[in-house]
């Protein structure tokens, strides 16, 4: 039977990645290697590690142990050599957010992200976030990819890491199933980032609020072999130059005098309709 590390209290050095680093801490914590990051959930946590994401450590309410979850249990008998902290609930509540986690944390070691030339290299249909800084849109964003057809999602500098503990919850996992990357730091957006999308031979669009847009159920875009479907920040939605090197501009039709969605529900929207090929 596998031994338990019980952990008594709060400040115990065992907690210390769990609790006391901060999320740009765990993502340089091997630099230059890629670093660490935390999932949250059976359901989350099982996910990353069917996509190859090697465990560090598991973080484990007592009560869920007791109890012989089911769940919790099929992880841990594929890691037998993997430590297992547990402790109280009293204890584990301290830590940020705990109360969302369904009893389970886990560390793991990142991966080398991948090229964009690799990400895009099969796919027709990709998202382009640009600037969204919000990990709970960043987790609706991906799991509406994920679900709506999309290949890949491709991200500027300015945007929230996937990875951190808010986007992959939000996400329910998908962020470990759906290949993304950032552009390279030496792309410049828009301007370089686009030509490098022009040459891997997508057409653009340009999710923004204009007049002089094409409807989303346009064949034209139904039409087109590859895709780039570009999102832009919370609020201030796309740059003008952004908007201007596209090929397409689409507005989403709305009634009520609603003049625009979170980007995370435009996401939803856009992927569903512009997912789909003639």
């Amino acid at each position: 039977m596998k031994k338990w590390i019980e952990i008594k209290e709060f400040n115990a050095p065992e907690l210390d990645v769990y609790a006391r680093l901060a999320e740009v801490q765990l993502l340089r914590y091997n630099e230059p290697k890629p670093g660490l990051f935390i999932a949250e959930s059976p359901k989350v946590i099982a996910r990353a590690l069917y996509a190859g994401y090697e465990p560090v450590s598991f973080l484990i309410e007592h009560r869920d142990l007791e109890m012989e979850n089911g769940e919790v249990q099929e992880i841990l008998e594929q890691f037998p050599d993997i430590p297992v902290y547990t402790a109280e609930y009293s204890v584990l509540v301290k830590l940020t957010g705990f109360a969302l986690t369904r009893g389970m944390l886990c560390v793991l070691k990142r991966r080398m992200l991948p090229s964009v030339e690799e990400i895009c290299k099969s796919a027709g249909r990709i998202a382009i976030l640009e600037n969204v800084v919000n990990p709970t849109n960043i987790g609706a964003i991906f799991r509406s990819a994920a679900a709506l057809h999309m290949d890949a999602v491709l991200l500027t500098g300015g945007c929230c890491d996937p990875f951190y503990r808010r986007s992959a919850r939000v996400s329910m996992g998908t962020v470990f199933q759906i290949p993304w990357t950032y552009f390279d730091k030496k792309t410049q957006w828009p301007g370089d980032g686009m030509k490098q999308l022009d040459r891997l031979g997508f057409k653009t669009v340009a999710m923004a609020l204009r007049d002089d847009s094409v409807g989303i159920d346009d064949p034209a875009l139904h039409a087109e072999e590859k895709l780039a479907v570009i999102l832009g920040t919370e609020g201030d939605g796309l740059v003008g130059e952004t908007i201007a090197d596209c090929d397409y501009t689409v507005k989403i039709p709305m009634s009520h005098d609603v003049d625009s969605l979170n980007v995370a529900a435009a996401s939803a929207v856009a992927f569903w309709e512009l997912g789909k090929r003639k």
